[in-house]
């Protein structure tokens, strides 16, 4: 628990304004999301000198914020963590004040680790990885939809993926440029690359949504992605963790990689047959490959180094 003499702040963030609050103080205001705005919230946090600056994850409109308080204590969480929070508060009303408050609340309370800001490198190749994430989905969903279209609404389909398709195209040829113009990127994009299994796209997928990899341990990198097991009080065993966000989709290019790995890979392949004949539903043998090959992305950061046939 934060000491009485500590101070966290909260910020609710819209588009057209940032709704403050901190706690224990009860203090709140509203400044306008502009650059004299944000100017001014700066200034005044750093006159605070709070111990966490807590907002949520909305969409994209946070990166400006966290930008302008570069330097400052501040964390950006998953809503769902906050909302859960909110309600083991029993606050169930909600405004834009209130949600501020709540964030002060889970800054002080619960105090979420801070995370060093990620460089401007790591930063493009995010918002590449997501804007291609976001086709991608537009791309599954349209081929899906397919087979129930009628006949004459078939072209204007084929018209849709002829132009998305390309434009994902673009997207991995504008990563493979992003991981090449960072020496540091290109370093630890090679030492993923050279694991079976993992190409370009799931390389820069890792380093833009985990820059933990290579930092952490394996149960955390594990817990992080969502592919470590948890267990009931029962006993029965739950499965992975579903994790929100660009950390959750990490899982479905993981579960790609994985896939090529198993065939590319003897050890991986070997895991999966073992527990496949072991009784093992192919679904939980394949999450524990992605973890597996998961982990041993951790390695190959951690140790700095290309893979090894020993690591697998």
């Amino acid at each position: 628990m934060a000491s009485p003499a500590d101070l966290a702040v909260g910020i609710d963030v819209a588009k057209q304004r940032l709704d403050v609050a901190v706690h224990p103080t009860a203090a709140t205001w509203t400044v306008p999301r502009t650059r004299g705005g944000l100017r001014r919230l700066r200034a005044d946090l750093r006159a605070l000198q709070p111990t966490r600056i807590v907002l949520e994850a909305t969409g994209g409109y946070e990166r400006r914020v966290v930008a302008a308080l570069g330097g400052l204590p501040v964390v950006v969480v998953n809503p769902r963590q906050t909302h859960h929070f909110a309600r083991a508060l029993g606050i169930l009303a909600k405004d834009d004040r209130i949600d501020a408050g709540v964030l002060a609340r889970f800054a002080a309370d619960i105090q979420p680790p801070l995370r060093p800001p990620p460089s401007q490198a790591v930063q493009e190749l995010q918002r590449l990885s997501r804007r291609r994430r976001q086709l991608v989905k537009q791309r599954v969903t349209e081929q899906q939809q397919r087979r129930h279209l009628a006949p004459a609404e078939l072209a204007g389909s084929d018209a849709f993926l002829a132009v998305v398709t390309p434009l994902i195209q673009d997207l991995d040829r504008d990563l493979a440029a992003a991981l090449q113009a960072d020496p540091h990127l290109q370093t630890r994009a090679a030492w993923l690359q050279s694991i079976p299994g993992i190409g370009p796209v799931a390389a820069a997928t890792l380093l833009a949504e985990v820059p933990e990899l290579g930092a952490c341990t394996r149960q955390e990198v594990a817990a992080l992605v969502g592919v470590a097991p948890f267990n009931r009080d029962s006993g029965a065993w739950r499965g992975p963790r579903r994790v929100w966000g660009g950390r959750g989709q990490v899982r479905a290019v993981l579960y790609m990689a994985t896939v090529a790995a198993i065939r590319a890979n003897p050890r991986l392949r070997a895991c999966y047959q073992r527990l496949r004949a072991a009784g093992k539903p192919p679904k939980v043998a394949l999450t524990a490959c992605m973890r597996k090959l998961l982990v041993l992305c951790n390695a190959v950061c951690q140790h700095q180094t290309a893979w090894d046939p020993t690591m697998a």
